[in-house]
């Protein structure tokens, strides 16, 4: 925790932001109250096309409101154990790669520091062998020699490409689905279980566990000399009981950004339909799938409040609904379908960007619609607990029935609520390819982004 303080970057922001952001001219926050936002750029966004692209021009609107912005993603080269840019093309381009192109952002926005981030469940192997291959991201933790390697070879790219530091977002085993019935009380009895659904998840996590905060302090140790940052991001679904000994990784880490969402999506849950990130517990089922749960455990073991940041998520998660599954759209809703349609500016598949959930809610283009192109109807939370849903019933066909759990900026600013509340480092938000930064929605960029924003520094 040595520099912790002297680490965090504070906004200073210019009279041209306040105005952006509702905070009079001159107003002074606290001290204490004043709380980072941690912003994530999938650069995979960069290489799409259509809507979805998200090119550096684009990206500097959100950074004016950014502390930390954590560049996504390196990977780990399987027999070497090297990291490695996973489009290298895209990033080590001699002159106009991106690594050096976001670094050169700190010209612009010297109060933003840069990171880059490795594994994020984006260094995922394809083809027809590669469901047998084991994990490679165990596979580093137990071998000395490979972790050594590792290390080494991420400290020489946050160095030649001038990034601020490094967010160790490692691909642990995820917790495996519950099955899960409308009605049905609590599923788990404690958060500390090995067992998830039939299988164990992870015969020697606790092998794992020492092998990583050894890699974390190894890795601190090399970045410390040149003042660099760590972080590390808990990947959603991830049990941290099993994969992180937090009071002894603490110490290595300048902050931590929990990936508090997408406890239920449609890939994990393609039966049933359920909140996807809510603050807090849900009646009577899933004690452990909200953010209050995972922030807690983090505290209950020693993690400083200081050092957490809490991840709010800019998409949302879609189902089909059947004609079984009725009219109300109250979850869980069972009886659903993984088959929602894909959304027109992202094109993937089980996932809504906030400008393709906008445009599904009633507006002037959809006012009159019917059928497919009928707008939803949206469903808010008054306690502000558990976040907002959206739904069309199916028709007597059984058509045209979707049903969505999402954040908006009203649910995003409640999250930022809860952290000042909490007294907590700061929100983490993933990612900015997600939130309508076109401003297609109401012409405003980045509509969730500054709702946080607005929200922490007031």
């Amino acid at each position: 925790m040595m520099k912790t303080l002297a680490l965090v970057s504070l906004i200073c922001l210019t009279a041209s932001t306040v105005g952006v952001l509702g905070v009079k001219v001159g107003q002074q926050q606290p001290q204490g109250l004043q709380k980072h936002l941690v912003c994530y750029y999938d650069s995979s966004s960069f290489v799409k096309e259509g809507l979805g692209k998200l090119v550096i021009d684009e990206l500097e609107p959100a950074l004016q409101f950014c502390d930390y912005l954590i560049y996504g993603y390196a990977g780990i080269e399987r027999e070497s154990h090297k990291a490695v840019s996973l489009n290298q093309q895209l990033d080590l381009d001699l002159g106009k790669g991106l690594y050096r192109t976001v670094t050169r952002l700190k010209r612009k926005y010297p109060n933003l520091r840069i990171l880059l981030s490795v594994g994020g469940d984006k260094d995922i192997e394809t083809g027809e062998d590669a469901k047998d291959l084991p994990n490679k991201y165990l596979e580093l933790l137990e071998n000395a020699t490979g972790r050594t390697r590792f290390v080494n070879t991420v400290f020489s790219l946050v160095k030649t490409y001038g990034f601020d530091g490094l967010d160790i977002a490692w691909q642990f085993p995820k917790n495996k689905p519950k099955k899960v019935h409308s009605g049905i009380g609590s599923i788990w009895k404690g958060f500390k279980k090995v067992f998830s659904g039939d299988s164990i998840v992870d015969e020697k996590s606790e092998e794992h566990k020492e092998q990583f905060t050894a890699l974390l302090r190894d890795i601190k140790n090399a970045l410390r000399p040149d003042n660099l940052l760590l972080s590390t991001t808990v990947l959603p679904n991830v049990n941290s009981s099993l994969f992180y000994d937090v009071p002894a990784v603490i110490n290595y880490l300048d902050f931590v950004n929990l990936a508090a969402f997408d406890f239920f999506t449609p890939q994990r849950n393609p039966e049933v339909a359920d909140y996807t990130a809510p603050i807090y517990e849900l009646s009577e089922r899933n004690p452990e799938f909200n953010v209050d749960a995972q922030v807690k455990y983090w505290l209950r073991h020693s993690c400083p409040a200081s050092k957490i940041n809490v991840g709010v998520a800019t998409y949302g998660r879609p189902w089909k609904l059947s004609d079984d599954s009725g009219e109300t759209g109250l979850p869980p809703v069972s009886h659903v379908v993984d088959e929602a349609p894909v959304g027109g500016n992202t094109q993937l598949h089980g996932i809504y960007s906030w400008p393709e959930t906008c445009a599904l809610l009633p507006n002037q283009n959809n006012a009159y619609a019917k059928g497919a192109n009928a707008p939803l109807t949206k469903v808010q939370d008054p306690a502000k607990r558990f976040g907002t849903y959206a739904y069309r019933a199916a028709d007597k066909k059984g058509n045209n029935g979707i049903w969505v759990s999402f954040e908006d900026p009203d649910t995003a600013a409640d999250k930022a609520g809860y952290v000042k509340n909490n007294n907590l480092g700061g929100i983490a938000l993933f990612d900015l390819s997600y939130d309508d930064f076109r401003g297609l929605c109401t012409n405003d960029k980045y509509p969730i982004l500054r709702a946080v924003k607005y929200r922490l520094v007031n």
